[in-house]
């Protein structure tokens, strides 16, 4: 049985994709699932996020990385083998109560440590030219093309294995290169972070048709190997169905007053729900204009909480696990708060979506 897997993607960089997806996997711990957060950006930002510096230069350190998702692939850049079973790195859960915020009482934050993080690598861009050669090799039947090209979801899977997760969270880079179209056809969800500007709307105009595109391309491959022949090894290899099902879209960073969004923003933001339509799911605009506050594809507005991240990067934590202690104080007790209650609802709606229940 499979693991679903989310893609977080926007070929816009800035929009806040990362830190998206590093405060939902806590806040899916938080509900009680296992989670595998997988950085497959070759920028390796989620997981600077999760991991110190010290920690991320000893799994750097070796030229082979295995403890990262590099290394899971070396065999397969070397030509020597097939992916290797993949390092999970163990996320611990911080050692005290977290204060739930639905009935106001001192809970436990979970009941073990959820959270595995399939470690990303800088070295990962090396991949790039392999996908792009496997990719046409494809259509000829070539078991190791399909190897290549299928490796990402094999390896996000094992992991969900060893992990015993239920879910699988994946955070990609800014472009619409081979690894991230790798990385989409072994996505089941694909969730859309989007800043209030002209560029996240051209970025969905751009994405929608690349989605479709690779989407129908990878369907023309996998007919190909139904029908091509194969040997004994290659009949037992599992391949992803390459669903990358648009799940909907969340904006992010815009600056609210008086809880409605600024002026500045208003323009943007009221464009974003039939730009979504045509672009991504293909559907006429001939209906009324859509406010984005009644869209179903709308998944969350977040705010802009402009004062809560450099706490949370200085405290290398979640901004709704901030404390006192941590400099969150007065105010910024109240921003930790409405963070907590926005993120949980966030995860609980995904979760619906995707028919993962919670604890």
């Amino acid at each position: 049985m499979t693991v679903p897997v989310i893609a977080f993607f926007n070929n816009k960089g800035g929009v806040g994709k990362t830190s998206l997806v590093y405060h939902l996997t806590w806040m899916y711990a938080d509900l009680g699932i296992r989670v595998v957060a997988a950085d497959l950006d070759p920028q390796a930002n989620l997981s600077a996020a999760f991991l110190s510096e010290r920690r991320l230069e000893t799994l750097w350190r070796d030229n082979t990385y295995p403890q990262t998702v590099y290394g899971s692939i070396h065999p397969l850049i070397d030509g020597i083998g097939d992916i290797a079973t993949p390092h999970i790195e163990i996320i611990e859960d911080y050692p005290y109560y977290q204060l739930s915020l639905i009935d106001e009482e001192a809970l436990p934050l979970s009941s073990g440590n959820l959270i595995a993080l399939l470690a990303g690598d800088l070295a990962l861009s090396q991949f790039e030219d392999q996908l792009s050669d496997t990719w046409p090799r494809c259509l000829d039947g070539d078991p190791r093309a399909f190897r290549v090209t299928s490796a990402f979801w094999r390896i996000m899977q094992k992991a969900a294995e060893l992990h015993q997760a239920r879910l699988v969270l994946m955070d990609l880079g800014p472009n619409l290169g081979a690894i991230n179209r790798a990385a989409l056809i072994a996505a089941d969800y694909v969730i859309m972070p989007l800043s209030p500007d002209l560029f996240s709307l051209q970025g969905l105009r751009n994405l929608g048709p690349t989605l479709n595109r690779w989407r129908k391309g990878w369907h023309d491959r996998l007919d190909k190997w139904q029908s091509a022949p194969k040997s004994q090894s290659a009949q037992i290899l599992e391949l992803p169905k390459g669903t990358m099902k648009p799940t909907g879209y969340v904006v992010l960073q815009h600056v609210v007053r008086m809880d409605r969004p600024v002026k500045a923003y208003d323009y943007w933001i009221a464009q974003i729900p039939q730009e979504y339509r045509q672009s991504v799911l293909g559907q006429n605009l001939d209906h009324a204009i859509i406010p984005i506050t009644n869209d179903q594809h709308c998944l969350a507005l977040l705010k802009h909480y402009r004062s809560l991240m450099p706490l949370a990067q200085e405290a290398h934590k979640p901004m709704f696990y901030l404390r006192p202690a941590d400099g969150a104080l007065g105010s910024h007790m109240q921003a930790v708060h409405s963070a907590y209650k926005d993120f949980r609802q966030l995860a609980t709606h995904i979760a619906q979506r995707i028919n993962v229940a919670l604890s």
